[in-house]
């Protein structure tokens, strides 16, 4: 009896000592151990940049790593789809663009994904505005030229973009709608090709970030004519807005937002969004970033959720009126 009464006794011990430490695990603060952030695209891209320029000095306001993961697929919604399943615990944490957030979801439409529902928005983090330019080739030297030519020429003048879905292409098509003209689109397999072909003149227009193409416009060997801020910038301050231009309803940034699962506990929200924001205002994070053109943004959470809204809506106002498909 004494035998099975110690027996008992051991059993209950490990019993109590296994919910002790189940409790103690539980009750440990947020975070105790590695932050896994998703990059949907390849190594090298801007979303990727702007999470390998945050990690560093967001891990060390957590006290825990942040490890990079890249995710690529259907323009970042493979990725983004990855986390929303995952557990929402604040360990997993994804950074798209505005296409990963906005446009895909709704362009593949067999995707049944909706970051708005599937999601928790963080911040908005970064954003750039793009830039209109034309082939050198091109008899146009401002947007008012460039309408007026191509309602001589219909259905002549090729914009080229990135690629069918890009801001590129849907920034043209939006150009098109704002001032009744027609133009052709043509995609490239990216932006380095679309680029490329504009300065030789293959293809006459391309609307992009600024970023990529400031330092073509600066050696000649593009022309701008507008950019689609809601002010002039600094980079190329003699270049109008299209709102100068004489285009309403075109103010156009590209960017890149933070997200994480669904549901997340109020608590891990509390810190893992401040850490974010604090993490993209640190002066080198912002330097860095700004060499890449981009303007910091570090939003609030409901910030970046009214933003995301309203993106989805417009974008998806221009995919249906248009009958963009995917490939």
């Amino acid at each position: 009896m004494q035998i099975k009464n110690q027996v008992w006794a051991v059993g209950l011990l490990a019993l109590a000592t296994s919910f002790g430490l189940g409790t103690a695990n539980a009750a440990e603060p947020y975070p105790n151990r590695a932050i896994t952030a998703t990059v949907p695209f390849p190594p090298g891209g801007s979303s990727d940049a702007v999470m390998r320029a945050v990690s560093a000095p967001m891990s060390k306001l957590l006290g825990q790593p942040v490890v990079l993961d890249n995710k690529p697929g259907a323009n970042g919604t493979l990725g983004a789809q990855a986390v929303a399943r995952a557990p929402a615990d604040g360990y997993a944490i994804v950074i798209g663009s505005v296409g990963t957030w906005a446009i895909t979801p709704t362009l593949l439409k067999g995707m049944n994904f909706d970051p708005r529902k599937d999601l928790t928005p963080l911040t908005l983090a970064v954003r750039t505005p793009n830039v209109m330019v034309v082939s050198p080739s091109l008899p146009v030297s401002t947007v008012a030229e460039l309408v007026a030519y191509m309602k001589k020429n219909p259905g002549k003048v090729a914009f080229a973009s990135a690629g069918i879905g890009s801001t590129d292409h849907l920034t043209s098509v939006l150009f098109w709608q704002r001032t009744g003209t027609d133009g052709v689109h043509v995609a490239y397999r990216g932006g380095g090709a679309a680029i490329t072909d504009v300065m030789a003149g293959h293809s006459q227009v391309l609307i992009s970030n600024v970023g990529v193409l400031a330092g073509h416009i600066k050696a000649g060997k593009l022309k701008a004519l507008a950019v689609t801020s809601t002010e002039r910038i600094p980079e190329l301050q003699d270049v109008p807005t299209m709102k100068e231009a004489g285009v309403q309803g075109l103010e156009v940034y590209s960017w890149q937002g933070i997200g994480a699962p669904k549901n997340l506990p109020p608590a891990i929200l509390a810190k893992l969004q401040p850490a974010l924001v604090a993490a993209l205002k640190d002066p080198a994070v912002a330097k860095t970033l700004a060499t890449s053109g981009f303007e910091v943004v570090a939003s609030s959470a409901a910030e970046f959720a009214s933003l995301l809204e309203s993106e989805t809506k417009r974008w998806k106002a221009v995919i249906d009126s248009a009958g963009i498909k995917a490939e």
